[in-house]
């Protein structure tokens, strides 16, 4: 399996996240039926907030030398950890890159976490149940929440999970 690599993106990594944010958010727009605006970029607040909030960390994920993934945690230092957003370019999906970035992102911060997917992304409820359960075994839950200022979409389903702390030797 190839190497990927998996660190706390620094300032000089924005503009390779920021592209991957594009390609991230124009996947999602098949779920979401959001479009762009005027200048062909999408929102960009969970961006911006992983880089500028003390709560927040943004991860770069790369094989080789090539970018291949991003994942935004918020609530740092609340109770639970939230995967904000995760992402890998389709051209490694299905390889164990992501499921692989998920492990050393989550194994960071050990402790209760949630994620979020919408129910109609077939391969996002495959993936993020798998998660779950190879880092929590049975002891994850499930459950649908209305998306906060949408109600023209589905509620999203959200996964919440304990990532145990990692002894090193």
């Amino acid at each position: 399996m190839t190497d990927i690599s998996v660190r706390l993106a620094e300032q000089a990594d924005r503009p390779t996240l920021e592209r991957l944010w594009l390609l991230f958010q124009h996947d999602m727009s098949e779920f979401s039926g959001v479009l762009p605006r005027p200048d062909g970029t999408f929102r960009s607040d969970r961006l911006h907030a992983a880089f500028t909030q003390a709560d927040w960390a943004p991860y770069l994920v790369t094989s080789g030398e090539c970018p291949v993934g991003l994942a935004f945690v918020r609530s740092l230092t609340g109770p639970t950890r939230v995967l904000s957003s995760f992402f890998v370019v389709r051209g490694v999906r299905g390889t164990g890159i992501g499921l692989r970035a998920v492990h050393e992102v989550v194994a960071k911060h050990p402790g209760p976490w949630e994620v979020a997917f919408q129910e109609r992304n077939d391969a996002a409820v495959g993936f993020w149940r798998r998660v779950a359960s190879e880092i929590a075994g049975d002891a994850w839950a499930e459950e649908r929440r209305a998306v906060p200022g949408r109600p023209d979409l589905p509620p999203d389903t959200w996964i919440s999970f304990t990532a145990p702390a990692t002894t090193r030797d």
